[in-house]
């Protein structure tokens, strides 16, 4: 057999150049006070004085150690509220995931009847163009905060909630592992810290994949785990958006989050046709 040449042009950098160039950042070689710590600080200031806990109410008693139990349901948007939360999205220069994260809190909110909700969030993390070819693990998590004011509109949180995005953002290079080691929050062995209930959009498009003679699709698989006591996953299809809600089934029964997805899709329906309503 003769060989074949790749078409791929070759890589500008590996993923050993990533891991040294972040190794140096976090040593803070290149500047003082280095990047990591003026985003530290950041950090430190955003999430001074967050509530230990978010106070969901349970279907059972929280475990004294945290579990992975867990199962996922599956729901979609229709695509009348899926087109409608695109229009508000371009009507008021948001992002889908900011007006997901606003809704999304406000109903955690709601349900804990908290004024102070964090929300995490796993991001892609490739900030430079020269990372986007690579294969390599990325990932960052963020925690995104939002303080109710009981009178306040959806249009104020939203507001509030867009600026908290774009600095954290602004501000994701920091790990995860070393923000709560910087922040030593009040740990016990029964849930996450700084957050407990998560966020994620996927709105990268899956390509169609094809082969001679054969029809594939994309199964749902239930895991059977959950990373945190709840997980929302969103979704961006040509159909409207689609969802996955994972939830610790040692702390949640089906019905229960099934009528939280409800109440999520009232909600949002509800603000973007009026995002003035408190």
């Amino acid at each position: 057999r003769g060989e074949t040449t790749l078409p791929l042009p070759p890589l500008r950098i590996q993923y050993g150049d990533y891991a040294a160039w972040q190794r140096s950042w976090l040593e803070g070689h290149d500047s003082e006070p280095s990047p990591l710590t003026q985003q530290l600080a950041y950090w430190k200031e955003a999430l001074a004085d967050l509530p230990a806990r978010l106070e969901l109410s349970t279907d059972r008693p929280r475990p004294p150690v945290q579990t992975s139990n867990g199962s996922t349901y599956t729901f979609r948007f229709s695509k009348q509220l899926s087109e409608a939360i695109a229009r508000f999205n371009r009507q008021h220069g948001v992002t889908l995931f900011m007006t997901l994260l606003a809704g999304y809190q406000t109903l955690l909110a709601r349900y804990a009847n908290q004024t102070d909700i964090a929300v995490g969030s796993a991001l892609a993390n490739r900030t430079r163009m020269e990372t986007e070819p690579l294969i390599g693990f990325f990932i960052n998590t963020l925690v995104f905060r939002a303080r109710f004011d009981r009178d306040g509109s959806f249009r104020e949180l939203l507001d509030q909630v867009r600026d908290t995005v774009l600095n954290g953002f602004a501000h994701q290079d920091v790990p995860f592992e070393m923000l709560v080691e910087a922040l030593q929050p009040e740990r016990n062995l029964s849930h996450t810290p700084l957050f407990q209930a998560a966020l994620s959009l996927q709105n990268v498009p899956v390509p169609t994949r094809e082969l001679p003679g054969l029809r594939l699709e994309t199964v749902e698989v239930d895991k059977g785990i959950a990373g945190f006591d709840m997980l929302l996953m969103i979704t961006e299809t040509p159909a409207g958006l689609a969802a996955a809600w994972e939830y610790n089934t040692d702390l949640f029964d089906r019905s229960t989050i099934e009528r939280m997805a409800r109440h999520l899709q009232n909600l949002l329906a509800a603000a973007v046709a009026d995002p003035d309503r408190p």
